[in-house]
C-alpha cells in the first residue's frame, strides 16, 4: 500500500459532489458580474516568483530543474501568472479585463487547519480600472457567492483596510521605518500578544512609544483622526477607502463590510484597499479568504501601468465556514434513475436510459450482470430516486415497473409511456 503524501488530499465521490456544488455557486456568481473564465498552466518559471518575492520564496515552492535545464515550479499562486498573461496581450485586451478561474496550487509549508500543500482557489481579478467601483465589485461578487451558498450577514464579515493608510501613517512618524516590515507586523497583530506586536513594530524602525501610538491609532479606527494625523497622503487614502465602502453599499455588499485597519495582507504587492473575510462567530479562527488592490504589479512585469484588484477564495477555508454555518452541501451521491434489468432486456432498458439522459437526468444501468437483489442494493447505495425494473415478464405485457425508492411504492407502466413525453417521470405520475 502507498500512503498519500502529507498535505495532499483524496476526494471521494460524495466529497467531490459537495465541492463541485460550492465551486459552481462561486463561479456562477462571478459569471453574473461578467468575469470570463481563463485556463492557466500549472508549471511556471521559478524566476517569476523569485523576482516578485525574493530568493527565500524558493524554500516554499515545489521547484525543480526540468529535462530542458529550465528552473520551474508548480504554481503557488495565480497573480503572477495572470499578470504575465495581461502583459503578453495587453494592447489587444478590452479594458477592464475581468477574469476568473478555479484550479489547484502548491506550496511546501506547514500543514494546519484549512492549509494544505496542494490547495484549490477560485481567483477573480479586474485589470484596467482604478475606480472605487472596481474594488466594490470584487466585494459584491464575494458577498453574492457566499449568500448564494446560504450564508448570511450573521455568518461572515469583510474586514476592509487600506495599505496606503498604513504606509502613510508609518511614514508620518519621525523614524527610519521599514514600511514593508511594519505592515507585515500589522498583519500578524491579531495572532500575537501586544508586547510582541509592539516589538515587531520597533524592529521595523519605530520607537516603542511610536509603536504604541501607531497601534492605538489603527485599533481605534477613527478615520477622521487618522486623516488629520497622517497628512494629505493619508487623507487621500481615507477618502478612497470611504468611496469604496460607499460603492459597496450601493452594490449590496455594504452590510458585510467593516473598517479594520489591522487587516493588512502580508504580501508586498498590495497597494490600496485590502480585505479579508472572517467567520463572524470566531469559530473559524483564520481568514476564509482575502484580496485587494495591486496597481503596480503589471508594470513590474514589463507591461504598461495597469491598475488591478482581485480576490482568491480558498476552497478549504470556505468549507470550514460553510460547515460551521451548517450550509455545506450533503456529501452524498445523487442518482435520478436506476434501470434494473432482469433477463435479456438490455436493448429496452438502454432505450429508456438514453431517453432519460437526453432530458438531463442522471441514469445508471447495470453493467455487472448482478442479481435482482444486488442491483436493488446498489440502487439504494447511489441514492437512486426511482428504480425502473425492466424484466422479461413485464415486457411480455409491454410494461415496466416504476418504483419510488423513498416510499417503496411501485406500479406498472406501459413501456411506450415511460418516459413518454415527460422529462423526469416519477411514480406519482402513474399512480
Amino acid at each position: 500500500m502507498y500512503d498519500r503524501l502529507k498535505g495532499f488530499r483524496d476526494f471521494y465521490p460524495g466529497e467531490m459532489s459537495a465541492r463541485r456544488e460550492v465551486v459552481d455557486a462561486v463561479e456562477t456568481a462571478a459569471a453574473r458580474y461578467g468575469f470570463r473564465e481563463i485556463g492557466t498552466p500549472h508549471l511556471e518559471r521559478t524566476q517569476m516568483y523569485v523576482d516578485k518575492s525574493g530568493e527565500e520564496i524558493v524554500e516554499e515552492l515545489y521547484a525543480f530543474e526540468d529535462k530542458g535545464g529550465r528552473e520551474v515550479t508548480l504554481a503557488p499562486e495565480l497573480t503572477p501568472t495572470v499578470a504575465r498573461m495581461v502583459v503578453a496581450k495587453q494592447q489587444a485586451l478590452s479594458k477592464p479585463i475581468k477574469w476568473v478561474s478555479t484550479r489547484p496550487f502548491w506550496r511546501y509549508e506547514q500543514v494546519q487547519q484549512g492549509r494544505f500543500r496542494e490547495f484549490y482557489q477560485t481567483n477573480a481579478d479586474i485589470f484596467g480600472s482604478s475606480e472605487p467601483e472596481a474594488d466594490a465589485e470584487i466585494l459584491a461578487f464575494c458577498a453574492d457567492a457566499l449568500t448564494d451558498l446560504g450564508l448570511t450577514a450573521d455568518d461572515f464579515e469583510f474586514r476592509v483596510s487600506h495599505r496606503d493608510i498604513l504606509g502613510g501613517l508609518l511614514r508620518s512618524f519621525d523614524a527610519d521605518v521599514d514600511v514593508a516590515d511594519a505592515v507585515r507586523a500589522v498583519d500578524k497583530s491579531e495572532k500575537v500578544e501586544r508586547a510582541e506586536y509592539l516589538g515587531l513594530l520597533s524592529d521595523a524602525g519605530l520607537s516603542y512609544d511610536q509603536a504604541g501610538e501607531f497601534a492605538d491609532l489603527i485599533e481605534r479606527g477613527d478615520l477622521d483622526e487618522i486623516a488629520e494625523f497622517g497628512g494629505d497622503d493619508v487623507a487621500a487614502a481615507v477618502e478612497n477607502l470611504r468611496s469604496v465602502l460607499a460603492a459597496a453599499d450601493d452594490f449590496g455588499a455594504g452590510e458585510f463590510c467593516e473598517v479594520s485597519l489591522s487587516t493588512a495582507r502580508g504580501l508586498d504587492y498590495y497597494t490600496g484597499v485590502v480585505f479579508e473575510c472572517f467567520d463572524s462567530t470566531g469559530d473559524v479562527s483564520r481568514a476564509t479568504f482575502g484580496g485587494g488592490r495591486y496597481d503596480d504589479l503589471i508594470e513590474s512585469f514589463g507591461g504598461q501601468p495597469t491598475p488591478a484588484v482581485g480576490v482568491g477564495i480558498g476552497n478549504a477555508t470556505l468549507q470550514l465556514l460553510c460547515q460551521r454555518a451548517g450550509v455545506w452541501p450533503e456529501e452524498e451521491l445523487a442518482t435520478d434513475y436506476y434501470l434494473l434489468t432482469v433477463g435479456d432486456t438490455r436493448a429496452v432498458a438502454s432505450d429508456i436510459a438514453r431517453d432519460l439522459r437526453a432530458a438531463g437526468n442522471v441514469v445508471e444501468v447495470d453493467v455487472s450482470d448482478r442479481s435482482f437483489g444486488a442491483q436493488m442494493s446498489y440502487a439504494d447505495s447511489v441514492n437512486a430516486d426511482t428504480v425502473v425494473i425492466v424484466g422479461e415478464r413485464d415486457l411480455e405485457n409491454d410494461e415496466v415497473t416504476v418504483k419510488d425508492m423513498a416510499s417503496g411504492d411501485q406500479t406498472t407502466v406501459p413501456v411506450d409511456e415511460f418516459p413518454g413525453d415527460r422529462d423526469a417521470p416519477t411514480y406519482e405520475d402513474y399512480e
